[in-house]
């Protein structure tokens, strides 16, 4: 006998301003028995290398999140209704030791999805995508990675120190946990230390597709180029907010200007529907620099629309639309 999944509170029954304060209003954890996709926060900013505040873009995007609805009409999918989607609350991280952060992010990430549960987890920090990487490779091998960003995050160090939000993607090519046919940035651009930094990245693996390649190529062929670099390996999304232009995302640590707007992100973010998708981030929103709550908006339905291209992935991808 299939259990029908525990959806949201019924907002026809509780206003949106009302009820449980947890992503969409979803169940928590402990409340279902089991969970096929889990968000999970970690409040935690020690990485940042500017303005500080990520520790409390959990609370932010899941209030922001009040207004998300349960079906996706460009996706044509109901993802809380369709699968079990659940609150994980936040992963408890050292905020004066980075290294045991990173352990602690990394041993609870493979805690949760132990049980084959999919993890679309809010920052903090672009830090945390170092143990979250980890943590999917040891479960599926080296993934690919679609990274989208104002910033490579390949740099060696800062200030000496090697882990920090500039430095995940670097440590993971190290580390073998990613795919290195299979990299790509999406929406870079801003001034560099210099052309050495595009060098390495590319060294690395990487391709970019910078925010001006989006504007001049457009969001299909952008996504056409993705899905043949990625094919069918298993893929790990990771979205800095400040991919976004700062008209559609003020609310971040390192804002840059000439950035995507939230319509495109989405919208190539839909055009990943069916690939193996295994894992993904939303990160850097700092709520003390949003105004009217747009960055924590936008990250909200950025997570949504994770979710339910978690969804279609254990239902089928959609079919194309005439």
């Amino acid at each position: 006998m299939t259990t029908q999944p525990r959806g949201p509170v019924d907002s026809s029954r509780v206003p949106r301003y009302a009820g449980p304060a947890t992503f969409a209003r979803l169940p928590r954890l402990d409340e279902v028995s089991r969970a096929d996709i889990a968000v999970v926060g970690v409040p935690f900013d020690t990485g940042v290398s500017y303005r500080p505040g990520a520790r409390f873009a959990p609370a932010a995007v899941r209030e922001a999140s009040r207004l998300l609805r349960p079906y996706h009409p460009a996706l044509d999918v109901s993802p809380f209704a369709t699968v079990q989607v659940a609150d994980a609350g936040d992963i408890p991280v050292n905020p004066f030791d980075i290294n045991e952060a990173i352990e602690t992010v990394e041993h609870e990430a493979s805690r949760l999805q132990s049980d084959g549960t999919k993890l679309v987890t809010i920052g903090g920090d672009h830090t945390i995508a170092l143990p979250l990487l980890r943590a999917v490779a040891r479960r599926h091998g080296p993934v690919a990675v679609l990274h989208f960003d104002a910033h490579l995050d390949t740099w060696d160090t800062y200030f000496g120190a090697e882990y920090t939000h500039g430095t995940p993607f670097r440590r993971a090519v190290e580390e073998g946990i990613v795919d290195t046919e299979a990299l790509s940035h999406v929406g870079t651009r801003g001034p560099l230390y210099g052309k050495r930094d595009l060098e390495e990245d590319r060294r690395l693996g990487f391709g970019i597709v910078t925010s001006s390649d989006v504007l001049r190529r457009g969001v299909d062929e952008t996504v056409d180029a993705l899905r043949q670099r990625i094919g069918d390996r298993p893929l790990y999304v990771s979205v800095d907010i400040d991919v976004l232009d700062p008209a559609h995302a003020p609310g971040t640590g390192t804002p840059e200007a000439g950035g995507m707007t939230s319509r495109e992100l989405l919208e190539i973010l839909r055009g990943l529907a069916g690939l193996n998708l295994v894992g993904a981030d939303v990160v850097e929103v700092a709520p003390a620099y949003d105004h009217a709550d747009i960055t924590s908006v936008a990250a909200s339905h950025v997570a949504y629309d994770l979710i339910s291209l978690f969804t279609l992935d254990s239902t089928g991808p959609r079919e194309e639309q005439t």
